[in-house]
């Protein structure tokens, strides 16, 4: 008898859940793309303790024929492909048939659905991939499909999950980014009886990001797209004063598909160049359109690794389309946000804890909340007037003895049409609409109040992108003080020289040929072999800035010369650092060899720290700064000037202070 037999049904499906089905978020996603691929407008998710007692995904798609039901619980069977041609086109976002069956086999699922065509839908119960059972059923068009039990019969699953919380944050996280990439489709998502958030599905990606991230980041964002012959890149990126320490908000969408590339968000970080801090990343929402023949998901089980044809072409266009759109923004920032410690960081926190989601250290808090009641609208003082029977002369002491309005008695339909009806309505009826410049503030909002509020800003007058500064004074040897008609600039005065060195060095470096330096006594470098032989594929590099390497002897090198603007004494520390950098990231292309080289050289050539200029210094300095392309950032993404307006200064000196009110709103 022979040892190789094939495996049961329901075991092949068990072993394709570990795959497909690794967490309740993974049941969730796979739950709600097929619901997307019905064409469903509306998907309500609700789920109890972070899914493991039960999943459900209610939507108003197509439905599933009766004839399908059970076909569709079976492995490798869709509606999707039907052959190889569609296997490398793929429109949907599922195509492989797994998910229903290995979601089945490891839980107990409760599927009701119906079409619009037929007059009768089915309800069938599936536990642990054995059909329990199937009967008509009288439900609404569309798909409701029930998980409960999870991982029931596979208990070595649970000890691999995570805590509710964290799986609570997983579910949230897919959620979200499903509800990113389609905000024309109303998505909720329920936790034990709690609504965590809402999108509004009207088509607007920055009130989708106000029902996730908050009303006050999705005001820090800003548009951009591109395009080129095979690609079309759009969607939001935030101000570099907005950022996060981890890629992880960084969401890619692919034909509306969520993915995770290192490369692509690598190149949205490169569209920040300078501008970002070392070690922060920002928040951004990017749409891919292409053809999909141009893209291969069918890679991974979960479909979200995907590879691209004509990658760097892409990674081009979308680092050039996030440098175009920051390029016109004015990005000083106010000198009292950089001054945000712990207490204003918690306060920005319960800003968004009102709108339903909090961020902390990478996942999510949620809190039970009230929607807030709009502010009464302030009373009409004609109105009450005439309401309490006061001329206009009469003192509020003479209230008492007012005389009452006649009241208008209405008893038949036509008598809302007489004069004393329509005279009442134009004097005392209030506006339907509000005016634009009544807003609510923004913890008074409500959360599906906040999101339609992101579009009604009024948008901001039009503002010089760097200010004409007059400058004052300098202070302990380190800071500028400057002015101009919208308030007090002050300047770091060596991350402002380091920007103007490095945007002249970077330009300098691809010159490194015309001018170059002979050294009288040569300089002589030696390197362990390890790295020697690493260095030896980068002689070429290092000649195109300029550095050649002559071999003198075994790991020693010779350098007879070296590009003129080095500066003088720091030569061969400049060098050594140059070769550290290819040592360290043997991927350096030359484009990014230079730019590390400027930054270096940038730094090393900036005035410190307590050093003291003339007046004729600090001006030529400010003057130098404003033509930069970049004035507002050190190369390593320090500001390089903040500003307080006349504001700020009069709330400093207390000749603006808080209302009590106001006081009282805080707690």
């Amino acid at each position: 008898m022979g040892r190789i037999h094939e495996l049961s049904d329901i075991l092949a499906d068990q072993i394709a859940a570990g795959e497909v089905v690794e967490r309740p978020a993974s049941v969730v996603k796979e739950l709600v793309e097929n619901a997307l691929d019905a064409h469903s407008s509306q998907i309500d998710i609700y789920v109890e303790e972070a899914g493991l007692k039960s999943i459900q995904v209610i939507d108003n798609g197509e439905g599933i024929s009766q004839a399908d039901v059970l076909i569709a619980f079976r492995r490798h069977a869709t509606s999707k492909i039907t052959d190889r041609a569609d296997l490398f086109k793929v429109k949907t976002l599922g195509f492989r048939g797994e998910a229903l069956p290995s979601i089945a086999s490891v839980s107990h699922v409760s599927l009701e659905t119906s079409t619009q065509a037929e007059s009768a839908g089915s309800l069938v119960e599936i536990k642990g991939g054995e059909l329990i059972k199937q009967q008509p059923s009288s439900a609404r068009t569309g798909t409701k499909i029930t998980v409960t039990d999870l991982f029931f019969n596979t208990p070595a699953r649970l000890k691999y999950l995570s805590s509710r919380a964290t799986e609570l944050a997983n579910i949230s996280d897919i959620v979200n980014r499903l509800a990113l990439s389609h905000t024309d489709v109303a998505f909720s998502l329920v936790s034990d009886g709690k609504t965590i958030f809402k999108t509004a599905g009207n088509g607007n990606l920055k009130q989708a990001v106000s029902a996730i991230y908050g009303l006050t980041s999705a005001r820090q964002m800003i548009e951009f797209s591109g395009a080129d012959a095979d690609f079309a890149v759009s969607g939001l990126i935030s101000l570099p004063k907005l950022t996060r320490a981890a890629r992880s908000y960084i969401s890619l969408l692919i034909n509306g598909r969520y993915i995770k590339n290192f490369r692509i968000s690598k190149a949205v970080v490169a569209g920040y160049g300078s501008k970002l801090m070392v070690g922060r990343y920002p928040l951004a929402v990017v749409n891919i359109k292409l053809d999909p023949l141009l893209v291969d998901v069918n890679v991974h089980p979960t479909k979200q690794e995907v590879r691209i044809s004509k990658e760097e072409q892409l990674e081009f266009l979308l680092t050039k389309a996030v440098s175009q759109a920051l390029s016109q923004e004015n990005l000083i920032p106010n000198g009292l946000e950089n001054l945000a410690g712990k207490k204003a960081k918690q306060q920005l926190d319960f800003k968004q804890l009102e709108i339903g989601l909090n961020e902390t250290k990478g996942a999510y808090q949620f809190k039970n909340q009230t929607p807030a009641l709009p502010k009464k609208p302030a009373l009409n003082k004609e109105v009450t007037q005439a309401l309490l029977g006061l001329g206009q002369g009469q003192e509020k002491s003479n209230q008492k003895a007012a005389v009452k309005p006649a009241a208008l008695i209405i008893t038949d339909k036509a008598q809302l049409k007489q004069a004393a009806v329509k005279n009442w309505d134009e004097r005392y009826q209030q506006p339907t609409t509000p005016p634009k410049d009544l807003q609510l503030e923004e913890a008074e909002v409500a959360p599906t109040e906040a999101v339609a509020a992101v579009d009604e800003e009024a948008s901001p007058a039009e503002t010089v992108r760097f200010p004409n500064l007059v400058y004052i004074g300098q202070f302990h040897g380190t800071y500028l003080l400057a002015q101009s008609d919208d308030g007090l600039y002050i300047i770091d005065q060596h991350a402002a020289q380091e920007r103007r060195n490095y945007e002249y060095y970077r330009q300098a470096i691809v010159k490194v040929g015309q001018a170059q330096q002979e050294l009288l006594v040569p300089i002589v470098l030696t390197y362990p072999t390890s790295e020697s032989l690493k260095l030896n594929q980068h002689l070429g590099d290092l000649q195109a800035l300029g550095v050649k390497l002559e071999d003198f002897g075994q790991n020693t090198y010779i350098i007879r010369s070296h590009p003129a603007w080095f500066k003088a004494g720091q030569e061969e520390a400049t060098i050594r650092e140059m070769i550290d950098y290819l040592l360290t990231d043997q991927k350096l292309t030359l484009a990014q060899f230079r730019e590390k080289t400027a930054i270096m050289m940038s730094c090393k050539r900036a005035i410190k720290a307590n050093q003291h200029l003339d007046d004729r210094q600090a001006k030529e300095l400010l003057a130098k700064l404003a033509t930069c392309e970049n004035p507002f950032n050190c190369p390593h993404g320090r500001p390089t000037v903040v500003k307080l307006s006349p504001k700020d200064l009069e709330h400093m000196f207390k000749r603006i202070q808080d209302s009590h009110q106001s006081k009282r709103k805080e707690w």
